[in-house]
């Protein structure tokens, strides 16, 4: 299940979020997606990581199948042309790339793997995907 909240006064991409995140977590993961912008991401990665840095997205998970994405909209506007994808698929990207940390995947090799797989399933690769530094 998957609800989907915009603290933000960005639209929106459309995107096939819950067929993304049911065939990514599976369909029984009660998953929350907030995009926020980057005074509140800033503020979670302080508070819940002891980061201080402005993140494009956060995985927080809750239990084994429950867990929050926080996406950052001003972040992945600054972000998209670096990564060879439109804002719209870098928007997917980033949210694909949250929801294999809730599963359990930590940066690396498997993960790159995953999420080239993922980005092809859905239809979307604009370029060549390049992983983030």
């Amino acid at each position: 299940m998957l609800s989907i909240a915009n603290k933000t006064r960005q639209p929106l991409p459309r995107l096939p979020f819950t067929d993304i995140a049911d065939q990514t977590a599976g369909k029984n993961y009660i998953l929350s997606l907030v995009f926020v912008g980057s005074t509140t991401a800033k503020k979670l990665n302080q508070t819940y990581r002891q980061k201080n840095y402005i993140p494009n997205v956060l995985s927080f998970p809750l239990s084994k199948n429950e867990g929050e994405i926080f996406l950052n909209l001003a972040c992945a506007k600054r972000e998209y042309k670096n990564y060879g994808l439109s804002y719209k698929k870098y928007i997917a990207y980033l949210f694909i790339h949250g929801l294999l940390h809730l599963k359990g995947y930590s940066h690396g090799s498997t993960m790159d793997i995953k999420e080239r797989s993922l980005i092809q399933r859905f239809h979307l690769n604009d370029q060549k995907h390049r992983h983030r530094p």
